[in-house]
């Protein structure tokens, strides 16, 4: 039984680490581009109704991206990190929804939501910063 733990601790942290670090790949771009990229990423929030600060919505998109995504891959202020990369995603699938795109376009917002969510409920796991630094909240 243990064996079987370890292996889904380690199974786990896999994952972890490789979608953070496909995550900070995807946002690294989005921070480095500046007010231009963020006010243009920002913008979407108008599908909501939300009119005003764009580079502010568009920074905290890629910072959720970026720096959500290192802290996600090494499991360190893993739920609040999880949480925002959820807020992100909710974000960015509704944005293609209102687009009219296809499944093959929003597909991918739509899987790292289903990740962000179930990774918020599981934890960090075993093998995380987290489990380390706060072993009673782990």
């Amino acid at each position: 039984m243990k064996q079987k733990n370890n292996l889904l601790q380690a199974g786990w942290l896999i994952l972890r680490v490789g979608i953070g670090i496909s995550i900070f790949l995807h946002g690294y771009p989005k921070i480095m581009g500046g007010v231009e990229t963020w006010t243009m990423i920002g913008g979407t929030m108008s599908n909501f109704g939300i009119n005003f600060a764009p580079a502010f919505w568009g920074f905290l998109a890629a910072f959720a991206e970026s720096i959500g995504g290192i802290l996600f891959a090494l499991g360190l202020l893993f739920r609040p990190a999880a949480l925002l990369l959820t807020g992100t995603m909710l974000v960015a699938l509704a944005t293609h929804l209102f687009s009219g795109d296809s499944f093959a376009v929003f597909g991918h917002a739509m899987d790292l939501l289903i990740v962000f969510v179930a990774s918020i409920l599981i934890g960090a796991g075993k093998y995380s910063f987290d489990a380390k630094l706060f072993p009673k909240l782990a």
